[in-house]
This record gives structure tokens, sequence and C-alpha cells, in this order.
């Protein structure tokens, strides 16, 4: 393997995840094509999940925290009928209740009162951390799991084409319920839709709780993330794209001593996702030490009102300039280079991380 640079080329890349791999599995993909252990994720997506995940490498992994924060928006199917133990297909069944048709009236009561700011109870294989273990570690192991409801906001959940009704074999052969065994096929209602929901929202949960409403079960069996903040399927690739990008730019990369990717730059990355603050040159260089800028409140209020627009978190409404206070800010010298990171802490601005 080719030698492992100490300080990689900074920069995100936003890979389409094939069904069937972690996110982990991606990651240590990419640290192979990139010769370097300094890789990460913005966001995890199950094995059977596809679509937008964002990796980092070097100084760019400081952005995830941020990534992994933002809005995110999915594609799913939903099967109503059959509930499983994981709320996605690759669960085994628990209920097979059937569903032979969904009256539209009836569908959209159950997806309405899963939309807006709701408490959501995660999925008992997430990976939240009970008493320091996964939840889903404890779940495999056949302890029981009680998970706490916490705060989730989904902005858009809709239905974009007609239910189709189907019937269907349970992969398990049977189902238990109630201690009596149901075998054979199960008339079932596919649903699609359209969800747009703050980071922390688990889609399965919400298939698993519109199946509760209407009293017949539900499960995932297709799950496609779309958008993660502002990075979109439009800008993603497969990692079969990524290696072959990799392999036509390796005698750039050799001549200078590593593998070139097609990353987006950490300063461009850095300043598409946040409001951007330029520093005069002596600034830029007090930053570079630590060193916060200093600007009066009323500065700093006209330069709110002055970047409102640029203050939109991918995907999520518009927010004032009294609402600046929670936001990162792009610290940028003269020459356009991105430094680091800035926030408003009590009307004064406090230096978060220097790139």
């Amino acid at each position: 393997m080719a030698r492992r640079p100490d300080n990689p080329r900074p920069g995100l890349l936003v890979i389409d995840k094939p069904q069937g791999l972690t996110s982990h599995d991606v990651v240590s993909r990419v640290r192979r094509l990139a010769h370097t252990r300094k890789v990460g994720h913005g966001g995890t997506l199950d094995p059977m999940a596809t679509g937008v995940l964002v990796i980092g490498i070097g100084k760019a992994t400081k952005l995830l925290t941020w990534v992994s924060g933002h809005s995110k928006e999915y594609r799913a199917t939903i099967r109503f009928g059959i509930s499983t133990n994981t709320d996605d297909a690759e669960g085994e069944p628990t209920q097979t209740l059937g569903c032979v048709s969904l009256p539209a009236d009836a569908l959209e009561r159950a997806l309405a009162s899963l939309r807006g700011d709701i408490m959501q109870v995660p999925s008992t294989v997430s990976a939240i951390k009970v008493q320091g273990k996964r939840a889903y570690a404890l779940a495999r192991a056949g302890q029981d799991v009680a998970l706490a409801a916490r705060p989730v906001h989904v902005s858009r959940l809709e239905v974009p084409a007609p239910p189709r009704p189907l019937t269907v074999t349970p992969d398990a052969a049977s189902a238990r319920l109630g201690g009596a065994t149901r075998v054979g096929a199960v008339c079932v209602v596919d649903v699609d839709v359209e969800v747009e929901c703050s980071s922390g929202t688990y889609v399965r949960a919400l298939a698993r709780d519109a199946g509760r409403a209407l009293g017949v079960g539900a499960h995932l069996t297709v799950l496609r993330r779309t958008r993660v903040g502002g990075f979109s399927l439009a800008r993603a690739m497969t990692l079969k794209e990524l290696t072959e990008a990799v392999d036509r730019a390796e005698p750039q990369g050799a001549s200078e001593g590593g593998p070139t990717l097609p990353l987006i730059p950490l300063g461009e990355a850095a300043r598409s996702m946040f409001p951007s603050l330029f520093l005069s040159r002596a600034e830029a260089n007090a930053f570079a030490h630590g060193q916060a800028p200093r600007r009066s409140h009323h500065e700093l209020i006209q330069w709110g009102a002055d970047v409102g627009l640029a203050l939109l978190g991918a995907g999520s409404a518009p927010r004032d300039a009294s609402a600046i206070d929670d936001t990162p800010i792009a610290a940028v010298d003269p020459g356009g280079n991105v430094l680091g990171l800035l926030r408003i802490d009590a009307a004064r601005l406090r230096t978060v991380l220097v790139f």
C-alpha cells in the first residue's frame, strides 16, 4: 500500500452508499483509497439503506458534527400489514395482521399525527447507547431494551404515488401472533413516502407508528437518503465512481505524494454550510493562534441582518438576526481562505476551532 500522508488534503466526499454496506464499511474503503485513517462520516445509514453519506477527510472531519446535525430528506416505502422486530425488512416478522386496502383519509390521519414536533421512541435496534452499550447489541443479545421518547421534527411526510396492494409471503414463512402461528401469503399495502426531518429522526419508527395508528402494523422495506443539509444525491458518487476517479488521477497523486480524490475542498464546504465573517489580515493572524476578532454588539446585529439568507440551515426555514448566536460562522481571511469557525456567545465572538 502507498505511504499514508500525515496530513491528507482536507475536504468532503458525498457518497451514494449502496445497500448491504454499513457506514463504517464505506469509511474503511475511503481510508484505503485516501491512504489515511483520518476519515469519518456525518450520519449513520443502516446496511439496508442507500443514499447520501457525507465523508470527511483530514481536518474536514471537524465539520462532521454540523453535517450530522442538519436536516435530512428520505424516500422510503412502508409496507402495511406486517410488523418486524427491527421495524424494517431485515428483521423477523412479529405480526402478520395483513392489510387489504388503505383508504386515503385513514392513511392521511395516520401520517398527519407524525408531522411537526413529535415525541418519537427510537427503534429498538438503533445505535443509541443504553448504559454504555448500543441498543441494537443489547436487543440482538436477547435483552429487553426500553428507549425513552425524544423530541424530533418532521417537516414533511408526503405520499407521492398511490398505495400498491399486493400479496407477499413473510421471509420467515411464519409469524407469531398471540401465541398462534399464521403461515402463508399475506395481503399488504406498500406506500411510498417522502420525508424531510430533523437529525435524530428514525424513518423506521415513523413506519412502525403509522402501522400502529392504522391497527395493521408496518415496517420499512426501502430507505434512500436523498439529502443531508446542503449535500444531495446530485453531488454524490458511487464507490465505483470514486475508485475510478482516484485511478484516473493516480499519476498526479504520485507526484504530489498522495492520492488525488475529487473532494469538496474544506474551505468551500465550510462556506457552503455557514455564514462567513471576513477578517482583516491582523485579525486573521491573531485567529490562527485562537484569538477571536472583536465586533461591537451593533456590528454583530448588522452583520446578522446582512447575511440573513446565509443563515439558512440547509432545508430549514430562514432565521433572523436574533438567532445568529447558535449558528457557527466561517472565519475567512482576506484571501478567501477559511481559517476556522466562530460562534456568538453573549454578544461576543468566540473561537470554536481553528483549521
